[in-house]
């Protein structure tokens, strides 16, 4: 009793300090405040996030997984509140255990309690977050390579979700059935998995350059696919038996320009979706949302409806007016969602591509030469590269056969924004995870 009572104290003060912190940063200009009052309420209390789900009704949804997490999760999030649902989400990205600590520590109050919480986490984070809350539910994404300083190798990765999994006994897991490395978590586990029967371009796709990488069988032997979407994503199987799982949420994508058209079947219902998002890849995020939305009860008409007013989130596909200019930022942050985000890119528009290598991006920079920047070859306006690896970007671009009239390095960000915004041209901006951050700083209009 007493032990409770000093834990209840020691969580109330913590909470109470974490907001005045927030609160004195916020007023000094000193930080985007995504982690420091989570930093310092786990510093207070380390047992706070034990405590959180208390103020949770209803359910703990997280989701992991190398592309999407963000956009993902935003989805579902928005999905959620337009259905009239509380919900707790750290809408911005900030995934590791003081993000999300962060995030519950600007929004609880003793008497207030959400349905849901919405949690991305870090893929490599997520056997430490449940070591404190216990999900309901767990979207993965996929699994690509990325940041291999930090991260290691496809399996190394895979073995940080599946230790969390194990650790949750009850979690029901969503799962993209096309992903052979994220489906093989579903194996003796409560699963539910979408994925996509056929994918239609209604314009023509360029052949990627990037480089292939071959994906084996959990026995070893290289796995061979019926249909391939994108890198590993596709209709797999092995000789011994290992193959695509049956999805319980099948889906056929019909990818416009600027949105995307998804027929999802499920338990004989055959619902249409449209997606105000460009790229396959964003249509995996959206059919992993849906999914989820259904898996909580909600139906088609209020999926649409909130699909139709989501706004994108902090570069992933996000759309702004700069200093007058129509502006489309991309994230990219490894190969394959690199790759898959320049295949989108409007060659008319002014390009900025802003490079940094902090610790969050990943020291290691070798994920450009694997990216396809051969899809820039016919830019037809300035492309400006930025960032702590300029250089780099620029020597990347050469290589990839754009001419070297048409490049410009410009180090600071923000003036390279600037002279991507002239003669009322469009502009794309794709920037690594903290030239990302510095951007969103900049307040830019």
């Amino acid at each position: 009793m007493i032990k409770a009572i000093v834990g209840n104290l020691r969580f109330y003060t913590s909470l109470i300090a974490a907001k005045a912190a927030f609160l004195g940063i916020k007023l000094l200009n000193k930080s985007s405040g995504t982690s420091f009052a989570g930093m310092l309420v786990l510093k207070l209390y380390p047992d706070f996030l034990r405590k959180c789900p208390d103020y949770i009704k209803e359910n703990i949804i997280t989701i992991t997984g190398t592309n999407g997490k963000s956009t993902t999760s935003g989805l579902i999030a928005h999905i959620l509140e337009n259905a009239h649902q509380k919900v707790i989400h750290n809408v911005r990205g900030a995934n590791m255990l003081t993000g999300i600590a962060n995030v519950f520590a600007l929004n609880l109050y003793p008497f207030k309690r959400y349905d849901y919480a919405v949690l991305e986490s870090d893929e490599a984070y997520l056997t430490k977050l449940y070591d404190f809350i216990k999900s309901d539910y767990l979207v993965v994404t996929n699994l690509f390579r990325d940041q291999l300083d930090r991260y290691g190798e496809l399996n190394t990765t895979a073995s940080y979700i599946r230790n969390a999994i194990d650790k949750n006994k009850n979690l029901k897991l969503i799962l993209n059935a096309d992903d052979p490395l994220v489906a093989n978590f579903g194996h003796n586990r409560q699963a539910v998995y979408y994925g996509f029967e056929d994918v239609v371009f209604e314009e023509a796709q360029k052949d990627s350059n990037a480089p292939e990488e071959a994906f084996n069988c959990i026995c070893g032997k290289p796995l061979r696919y019926e249909k391939q979407f994108f890198a590993q994503q596709g209709h797999y199987y092995c000789s011994c038996g290992f193959k695509r799982p049956e999805c319980d949420y099948k889906a056929d994508a019909k990818i416009h320009k600027d949105f995307s058209i998804i027929t999802v079947r499920h338990n004989g219902i055959i619902s249409e979706f449209k997606i105000k998002l460009v790229g396959l890849y964003n249509a995996y995020n959206a059919l992993a949302a849906i999914a989820l939305g259904f898996e909580n009860g909600l139906n088609q008409t209020e999926i649409q409806k909130a699909l139709d007013t989501y706004k994108s989130i902090f570069g992933r596909t996000e759309r702004r007016i700069i200093k007058g200019h129509s502006t489309l930022i991309q994230l990219i942050k490894n190969p394959t969602g690199a790759s898959e985000v320049l295949k989108t890119v409007d060659l008319k528009s002014n390009i900025v591509i802003a490079i940094n290598d902090n610790y969050a991006d990943g020291r290691d920079i070798s994920w450009l030469w694997d990216s396809d920047f051969e899809q820039l070859q016919n830019a037809e306006k300035l492309v400006i590269t930025s960032g702590t690896r300029a250089n780099d970007m620029a020597t990347r671009l050469k290589y990839a056969g754009i001419a070297q009239n048409r490049i410009t390095i410009e180090p600071d960000i923000k003036q390279a924004i600037e002279k991507a915004c002239v003669n009322g041209d469009n502009v794309t901006i794709l920037p690594s995870y903290t030239a990302l951050l510095k951007i969103d700083k900049m307040k830019l209009k």
